[in-house]
């Protein structure tokens, strides 16, 4: 097919429902050509096996994006919305081999050092003065005070992150997956990870940027930006669309929303609802063939971009009556060597983020009809603009509140509490100033 047979994930029609787009896309194959922005090709995988087919075979498709032809070849343009997220990176996601064991292992090890118990704690503390700063007004925009500030108060403790640093980063990174001018996006989120690597060289301290750089891996400050740069796109960008859009199904689909109040039974199966039928990364999983090779009947040429619908895919109708309470066999997380490794402690922190929200206010509901929700452009995500709710009044958990800003730390510190062997325990030592992050947003989108 010529690039005018080619149909394009982007623009207010896809955005507005990509389901129906697959499904429009599935009579002609398991994997169609696709445009994923002006002037770059690639092929989509729609189909659930062929997915795992893709995903799993490493020995014919690779991730390492300086295999990408026509990048190579000079015919990407130079301004384009997903080169930032699409180019090679030196870290796990855009490594084969060796090298990719090398570069996860450091991850995975970091990881394994932080605590679930502490975790679910640094959540549930971060939830509460979150709240506290909106549950008086009886109003809220759950994601920009709520779901997207979660994940950033998580990776500025969990990576030793100052606040003004986890500002920039992930203004950044919302311009970088939204394509709105993601060139000056990239180049903030950049000088960001380089001034965070600086700092943790500088003064290391008890989290997984030191534990990192102290690996055995041996990784340098280069490898380190952009072992961040995927590990903060990974555990901020899809963390908040799986937090928001969890809210979404609660507080809008009749098989939750008349049960908000049953514990965390409601939440769980909300989420896995979420992780099935519109995954945070619903486009992803980006692999370049290494030879011509023949998928399912469709020829793929060697160096052209093959992106796995995730959405898609955990959708074919080839699964049947899929029953989804419980079950984990969803492709949310992607498969084979590249699948996340960190998808339990994103779950826990959703799970956490969301049961505590409702805990404290119980009585939420949408401030407008689930069909006037907009969604954020861009080919790779399912992520809306606002989550806008209404509720009554709930005064905030002041005594809670005081001792976490009794005494503020220095932005560049993280009060440690007493480890045990190499875990990982923190408490928050400062307040987030809703305004000051909403006026970040709102710079970076223009508003």
């Amino acid at each position: 097919m010529g690039p005018m047979d080619r149909v394009p994930l982007y623009g207010a029609d896809f955005v507005k429902d990509p389901t129906a787009l697959y499904n429009r896309l599935r009579p002609q194959g398991p994997i169609v050509p696709v445009e994923l922005a002006p002037g770059v090709e690639a092929s989509l995988v729609l189909d659930y096996e062929v997915a795992l087919e893709v995903l799993r075979s490493p020995q014919i498709f690779s991730k390492d994006a300086r295999r990408w032809r026509a990048l190579a070849e000079d015919r990407i343009p130079a301004d384009s919305s997903v080169l930032p997220v699409m180019k090679y990176r030196p870290n796990c996601r855009h490594s084969d081999g060796e090298e990719h064991i090398r570069l996860r292992r450091a991850v995975t090890d970091s990881l394994d050092r932080v605590d679930p118990n502490a975790l679910r704690k640094l959540v549930e503390d971060s939830a509460d003065n979150l709240i506290d700063q909106f549950s008086p007004t009886g109003q809220a925009d759950l994601l920009t005070e709520y779901a997207a500030l979660i994940p950033v108060l998580v990776f500025q403790l969990v990576y030793g992150c100052p606040p003004e640093i986890g500002e920039r980063l992930t203004a950044g990174l919302w311009g970088v997956f939204d394509g709105v001018d993601a060139h000056k996006a990239n180049a903030m989120l950049s000088q960001g990870l380089v001034d965070l690597v600086s700092l943790k060289r500088s003064k290391p301290g008890a989290d997984a940027t030191s534990w990192m750089m102290a690996h055995p891996a041996q990784l340098t400050d280069e490898e380190m930006v952009h072992q961040l740069a995927m590990l903060l796109g990974a555990g901020s960008e899809p963390q908040q669309n799986l937090i928001a859009n969890g809210l979404r199904l609660l507080l809008s689909d009749d098989r939750f929303a008349g049960d908000l109040s049953g514990g965390s039974l409601p939440v769980e199966e909300a989420l896995d609802e979420v992780l099935w039928a519109d995954p945070p990364f619903a486009n992803f999983g980006i692999h370049y063939p290494m030879r011509d090779v023949d998928v399912a009947g469709v020829r793929l040429r060697e160096g052209e971009p093959v992106v796995v619908s995730f959405a898609a895919a955990n959708n074919d109708p080839s699964l049947g009556a899929v029953a989804r309470r419980g079950n984990r066999a969803h492709l949310a997380w992607s498969a084979g060597p590249h699948t996340c490794p960190a998808q339990s402690p994103a779950r826990l922190i959703a799970a956490v983020a969301i049961e505590q929200l409702l805990d404290r206010i119980p009585d939420l509901e949408l401030a407008v009809s689930v069909d006037q929700l907009v969604w954020r452009p861009g080919p790779f995500h399912r992520a809306l603009t606002a989550l806008p709710v209404r509720f009554t009044p709930v005064e905030p958990h002041r005594v809670r509140r005081r001792s976490i800003e009794a005494a503020p730390l220095a932005a560049d510190q993280v009060r440690s509490a007493p480890t045990v062997g190499d875990t990982f325990v923190t408490t928050p030592g400062w307040s987030v100033s809703r305004l000051v992050w909403r006026s970040v947003v709102a710079w970076w989108h223009g508003r």
